[in-house]
């Protein structure tokens, strides 16, 4: 062991310097860690989602918003017609029957939380049904061609359709209906083919 102070050499007992007299340090042990490789390298199989979406759900707050509406003109129609006629309604049942109404606006409200579209970097899944489970996956290389359809309606709203070309052995046209701002999703699916062509 040499002194760091004076250079001197001494065994490798010493605990001082058998010239100088400092106090001599253990060598620190130089110690080189080795990364497994397989935290380092990504793995080549996961995916990368780029979005997942649903059909817009403002028809079905709408239709709630009528159910309550409807709910309490039903209501009112019975009381009117308990006083026209004598024959009065439950309050009570009367209220069931309103409440009733708003099942069909829940109906489709579950129908469309049930559906959803998700583009991940090599392929777009369709995940359908409330039930039973439906999965679709269109590999982007099979897609041909993008585009946005939407009627005047759907304009004035923000929402409407993007229709994609498949080209694989199924063929067809297969349409994500009701999307919320579609051009967006539109070029976000265009850019995602063009990176996985490169």
């Amino acid at each position: 062991m040499f002194c760091i102070k004076c250079g001197a050499k001494n065994s490798d007992e010493a605990v001082y310097c058998l010239k100088c007299g400092t106090l001599l340090e253990a060598e620190e042990e130089t110690r080189v860690v080795k990364k497994n490789v397989e935290e380092i390298e990504p793995i080549e199989d996961e995916e990368r989602k780029v979005f997942s979406i649903s059909p817009t759900l403002m028809f079905v707050k709408i239709g709630y918003g009528l159910a309550v509406l409807g709910a309490f003109l039903l209501v009112a129609f019975f009381i009117f017609i308990g006083q026209l006629t004598g024959f009065f309604v439950p309050s009570w049942l009367s209220v069931l029957f309103g409440l009733a109404l708003l099942l069909i606006p829940a109906f489709y409200h579950l129908k469309k939380k049930s559906v959803c579209y998700t583009l991940t970097d090599s392929k777009i899944e369709i995940d359908e049904g409330f039930i039973f489970q439906n999965s679709r996956n269109i590999p982007l290389r099979s897609i041909q061609d993008v585009s946005v359809s939407s009627t005047i309606t759907q304009r004035m709203l923000g929402f409407g359709n993007l229709v994609i070309d498949n080209a694989s052995e199924d063929g067809g046209k297969i349409v994500l209906k009701n999307i919320n701002t579609p051009k967006k999703y539109a070029d976000l699916l265009l850019k995602q083919m063009r990176l996985l062509n490169k």
